[in-house]
């Protein structure tokens, strides 16, 4: 392995010494919400993150923090939905970095609308990002993992893929699909010592639910065993764990973050 430009021996030798100490780890959808919060996390348990994604003001953001920490970050513009720039954005990952062992396939949207109102732009556009995006940093990074043996792959779905929402069917029609190739990947890379989980977030109090009234909110709320929406760094520890040799025998699970919402 070789550290890119980006990364100084200084640099090196400040960051925490951790569960991912000296991974490559990138993860997409990196520059606020959940993503956000699992770079920071990652950072400081020692991995060599990099952000994907399309919001380049905010991806730059959360590197330059985890650099004024002294963490090792960097951050690259890319679109998921674009195969040729996810091929070409991991072909730049290992020639910087030698090597890609966990990939976090965080990004997400929701374009939201009962199936009478819905356009076929908005069904495209979450199945786009949200599963196909998916599918293409996976088949980009696999092989790299494949030719070293190792890797650790978590996928993002959700907890409506298990039970449907109101005006959602697109984005639960992603993510009940990103758990079916969670599945099938697990059994064709496991025997490459690739492992491929998926996490599912019930409410959890990000930028996507900042627009809904307080009221609605409360009464979601109440309807959680918890009795609170989660947050996204109780998302990222459950990555971490994934992306860790901790969960080496964990293959093709799906782990609700809900709060006991899905009983």
């Amino acid at each position: 392995m070789h550290a890119g430009a980006d990364f100084t021996v200084t640099d090196s030798r400040r960051y925490k010494m951790g569960k991912l100490t000296d991974r490559v780890a990138i993860i997409t959808g990196g520059a606020n919400g959940i993503g956000r919060a699992t770079a920071i996390r990652f950072a400081k348990e020692g991995a060599k993150v990099i952000v994907w994604d399309v919001q380049k003001a905010m991806g730059l953001e959360v590197v330059a923090l985890l650099k004024e920490m002294g963490l090792p970050a960097v951050f690259r513009e890319v679109d998921i939905c674009n195969t040729a720039s996810v091929k070409s954005a991991a072909e730049e990952v290992v020639k910087e970095f030698g090597q890609i062992d966990i990939l976090i396939n965080n990004a997400g949207i929701v374009r939201d609308a009962s199936l009478l109102k819905m356009t076929e732009e908005q069904f495209d556009l979450v199945l786009d990002v949200n599963l196909k995006g998916a599918f293409n940093c996976t088949k980009a990074v696999a092989p790299y993992m494949v030719a070293r043996g190792y890797g650790r792959i978590v996928q993002s779905s959700s907890i409506v893929a298990h039970y449907g929402n109101f005006g959602q069917t697109n984005y639960v029609a992603a993510k009940a699909g990103v758990v079916g190739m969670t599945k099938v990947w697990a059994r064709e890379l496991g025997r490459k010592g690739i492992t491929v989980n998926a996490v599912s977030p019930g409410f959890i109090a990000t930028d996507m639910i900042a627009g809904i009234p307080e009221s609605i909110v409360k009464s979601m709320s109440e309807k959680i065993p918890l009795n609170r929406a989660g947050t996204a760094d109780e998302v990222a520890n459950v990555y971490l764990f994934l992306a860790s040799d901790e969960a080496s025998y964990v293959n093709g699970a799906v782990i609700n973050v809900d709060g006991g919402s899905v009983i």
